[in-house]
């Protein structure tokens, strides 16, 4: 394993994070793991020496954090890991079970730990930019919140740019907590926050964590898994000829190389040197392997131009513009793949 400085942090994280959405209770969605099924697939990360966690109170509302926890309670010690989880999503149907108002940060803080059975979080994170809250209420909270002990650091999660230099600039004034973390959406078919996102994040010291490195499953080349069949939100943010096309480059690179797709579409996030880390939602010991041969990947030059060759803009993937994705048009096949 690999480990690096999360940020301008003292924070040592691996470079691949377990993601759990994928684990909690079926009563929320029908492709998630239980407890059961859930163990086997948490211990063999931390056997590979994975020390980063990513939760969610969202996920299976709760029943997520609880499931993990659980099994990281037998399987490792608490202080050798850096755990994660979010807060914002609707909890319930009260009106503040959602957002990020005072109220609902530190009614889910609380929630949270008594979920995880555990004093502190290492990374409380936004789950996203509330714009119906004042950002200098949102961030006096998180502040609190670590300067109580509750948390080590804070993180956000999956805005615009403007938006986190709002989150910036009110922390900087008011002497508060900085994120250290920025979680976002990047994959060969999701290429967008390459143009400020994670620039910004460079200059400003936060590391970058990645989700969906898979375009939530799309790059494996396998669209009939019970999640593609069942989760919306796949075809909702890569239902283009775009995508379809990227996901051709990568199995002509897999082919090409004698691999999986999957372990050709993790190493293109792992070989970006401003990922800090990537989030591995595995549902098989065998699918968390093929990150790990990823981070031993190396491609080349003209591995990469087949890889990226179909990508154009796009419409950023956030709560905020659903639905608006753009035409796309790929260009064409250079060098040995042109064949």
């Amino acid at each position: 394993m690999q480990y690096v400085r999360l940020g301008n942090s003292g924070l040592k994280v691996s470079r691949l994070c377990l993601g759990t959405m994928n684990m909690g209770s079926k009563e929320w969605k029908p492709w998630i793991y239980d407890e059961r099924e859930s163990a086997p697939i948490i211990e063999h990360a931390l056997d590979s020496g994975v020390n980063f966690i990513d939760l969610a109170d969202f996920y299976s509302t709760g029943a997520g954090e609880e499931v993990v926890c659980n099994v990281l309670r037998r399987a490792a010690r608490r202080e050798d890991l850096v755990i994660t989880t979010k807060c914002g999503y609707a909890m319930s149907d009260d009106i503040n079970a959602q957002g990020h108002s005072r109220k609902h940060i530190m009614d889910s803080i609380d929630a949270s730990l008594s979920r995880m059975k555990m004093d502190y979080v290492d990374i409380y994170m936004l789950h996203f930019f509330d714009t119906e809250t004042p950002v200098e209420e949102t961030m006096a909270a998180m502040n609190d919140i670590v300067r109580s002990g509750k948390a080590r650091y804070i993180g956000v999660s999956t805005m615009n740019t403007w938006q986190l230099a709002k989150i910036l600039h009110v922390c900087d004034m008011n002497g508060w907590a900085r994120p250290i973390n920025m979680q976002l959406q990047l994959n060969c078919a999701y290429r967008e926050e390459e143009r400020e996102m994670i620039p910004y994040c460079m200059d400003q010291g936060i590391g970058v964590s990645v989700f969906s490195p898979l375009a939530r499953g799309t790059l494996t080349c396998d669209m009939n898994s019970n999640r593609n069949k069942t989760d919306f939100f796949t075809q909702e943010m890569y239902n283009d000829q775009a995508t379809l096309d990227i996901s051709g480059s990568v199995a002509r690179v897999a082919e090409a190389r004698g691999c999986t797709p999957a372990q050709i579409a993790q190493a293109w996030v792992l070989q970006k040197q401003e990922v800090s880390s990537m989030l591995v939602g595995a549902d098989t010991q065998e699918q968390f392997n093929s990150a790990l041969a990823a981070l031993e990947t190396k491609l080349d030059e003209e591995e990469i131009y087949e890889l990226e060759r179909n990508y154009t803009p796009c419409d950023l993937i956030t709560d905020y513009t659903a639905g608006k994705r753009i035409p796309r048009s790929p260009r064409p096949a250079q060098g040995r793949f042109a064949k």
